[in-house]
Formats: structure tokens, C-alpha cells, sequence
């Protein structure tokens, strides 16, 4: 497979991530009702992973209630999703020219570092249970991944 072919299904990969986390932003209340009868608190799960339940469980009352009495607050996970796929419609520029793009890429790779500061600062602030924290992380560290290959397969170029 040539570098272009290669670059362009590494971005392939990364802008369906973009979007998947987008699209799963709306529907999130749905969602987690299903994790919550999945792994929550009741669950066998909790046997094996009680912390996990009982976090499971609690992010998923608390949204039913907020929801519940102040539906508005899920039009901020309404703009969540708004800007994953603005993002992945912004990775469509290094897949048509990567070259002249390689400027997105790395934008890509500074905002999967920054995703560590964010979830540390803001989740320890805001009370996120540490293991949610290193989860939160995970999608940083992931995303730079393919952005960190396709950044060099540009060099190469």
C-alpha cells in the first residue's frame, strides 16, 4: 500500500472515532440506561467491579433526574456532539491533501496531549472517581495513535 493510501485509512479510522463519539453524545440518557442495567449497581458486575457499579449508577440517576427536571442541560451534550463532528469533518482536509494539511494533524495530536491536563484538573474538581479519570485519558492516548503514524507517513512524503 502506498503512503497516501495508507495516511488516508488511518484518517478513515480516526474520523469514524470523531464521529462515533459525536453520534453517541446525543442519545446519551438511552445510553446509559443500558450500561446502567448492564454493569450498575445490581448488576453481576458489581461483584467482580463494586466501585465501577456504583459509579455506573450514580451518573445514570443523576442525568435521569437532571434531565427529568431540567431537560435544557442535555442541549450541552447536544454541542458536545456538535463539535465531534465538526472535528471529523475538519480531518477531511489531510485526506485529500495531506501535505498541505499536515497543520490538522498536529492540531489533532496537541488536543489528544491536552485531553490529560482536562480530565485531571476537571475530573479531580469536579469529584470523577480516579479509574473514570485514567478512562477519560484512554481517548487521548488512543487518538494519538493514528494521528502520531499519520504525521510521520507525511514526513516521508
Amino acid at each position: 500500500m502506498d503512503q497516501i493510501k495508507s495516511i488516508r485509512c488511518w484518517l478513515i479510522f480516526f474520523i469514524i472515532g470523531l464521529l462515533i463519539s459525536g453520534i453517541t453524545a446525543f442519545p446519551l440518557l438511552w445510553e446509559l440506561e443500558i450500561l446502567n442495567n448492564l454493569a450498575g449497581t445490581g448488576s453481576s458486575v458489581e461483584k467482580s467491579f463494586p466501585q465501577l457499579s456504583e459509579w455506573i449508577t450514580k451518573v445514570y440517576l443523576g442525568l435521569k433526574e437532571t434531565y427529568s427536571r431540567y431537560p435544557f442541560i442535555a442541549y450541552g451534550t447536544d454541542w458536545l456532539a456538535f463539535a465531534h463532528i465538526i472535528l471529523a469533518i475538519l480531518f477531511i482536509g489531510p485526506y485529500v491533501n495531506p501535505e498541505k494539511n499536515i497543520w490538522v494533524i498536529e492540531f489533532g495530536i496537541i488536543s489528544c496531549l491536552l485531553v490529560f491536563p482536562l480530565a485531571f484538573i476537571c475530573g479531580l474538581i469536579r469529584g470523577i472517581p480516579f479509574f473514570w479519570i485514567l478512562i477519560d485519558c484512554s481517548f487521548g492516548a488512543i487518538g494519538i495513535i493514528p494521528l502520531l503514524v499519520v504525521r510521520a507517513k507525511i514526513k516521508k512524503l
